[in-house]
């Protein structure tokens, strides 16, 4: 298992993913779930993956090369694509490649074929793009209303994506919201560890961004994982207990609804609450 988020914003793009791989409780290993594909001043381009670490490291080195039927025209590479639309079309061919060489052994030892991608980055010409690939080859692509993606363990960290990201939240604040979702999967979830690599590009620079890997012992994290615990243990002991004696308060909780009565309590074998 993994956890990875890409977030699209006006401002630019962050990457942040973990490096933990589990084969079992006694099979723990690392390897790095982001990958950058880069000319400078051209194209720039980021994959998470998640699933299966056997297909993504394989669809990782086809992408590289791999080459899309283009009519009359030169084969497609993410090399010459002149959009990240086109750019994923790859990525999918690559994955669907992967599929046919493999899918059919993986199938006969009962693995599925799980993986997936997320794909984003910046084509001169062009605006950023972000996208999230399946396991079919297929994708969707990020939008104003939905400005970010997560793979794998994703249910413990979107409470806070949804909460704070806006398409205009700056990139910098992004990023700390990036990394308090991952510190909330790492708290919860044993399967998702570091180190972890985040990449945060600005737009219009075609090239990379900020780029850190973040251990146990990183300054910056620790504090994020320190005070984010203990300010919402603050604000949840600052919310009112509820009062179950009907006393007085501002927010009783046994308020009567014009709908809905509180539960019946069924007392004798004879007794119907319908």
């Amino acid at each position: 298992m993994t956890y990875c988020v890409g977030i699209r914003l006006e401002a630019g793009l962050v990457f942040l993913s973990d490096s933990r791989t589990n084969a079992g409780l006694d099979q723990i290993s690392t390897y790095r779930k982001m990958m950058i594909y880069e000319r400078p001043g051209d194209r720039f381009m980021v994959m998470l993956s998640a699933g299966n670490l056997s297909i993504s490291q394989s669809v990782r080195e086809i992408l590289q090369v791999e080459k899309l039927d283009n009519g009359d025209e030169e084969p497609l590479t993410i090399w010459n694509a002149r959009s990240m639309f086109d750019a994923t079309r790859v990525l999918g061919a690559a994955v669907r490649r992967v599929y046919q060489q493999d899918g059919p052994s993986l199938k006969a030892a009962g693995v599925d074929f799980n993986t997936s991608m997320i794909f984003g980055g910046q084509i001169g010409g062009e605006a950023m793009r972000m996208f999230l690939v399946y396991s079919a080859g297929n994708f969707i692509e990020a939008t104003r209303e939905t400005c970010f993606f997560q793979i794998g363990e994703s249910k413990y960290g979107k409470p806070i994506l949804d909460r704070v990201l806006t398409p205009s939240t700056p990139l910098d604040e992004a990023a700390k919201c990036a990394l308090v979702s991952m510190d909330s999967t790492l708290k919860s979830n044993l399967s998702v560890g570091l180190p972890l690599d985040l990449m945060v590009y600005r737009a219009g620079t075609l090239s990379s961004g900020d780029h850190v890997c973040i251990d146990e012992q990183n300054p910056y994290f620790r504090m994020i994982r320190s005070t984010w615990g203990q300010r919402l243990r603050e604000v949840f002991e600052s919310i009112d207990d509820p009062r179950w004696d009907g006393g007085d308060t501002a927010h009783p909780l046994l308020a009567r609804h014009s709908r809905y009565e509180p539960m019946r309590k069924i007392t004798h074998p004879g007794e119907r609450i319908v």
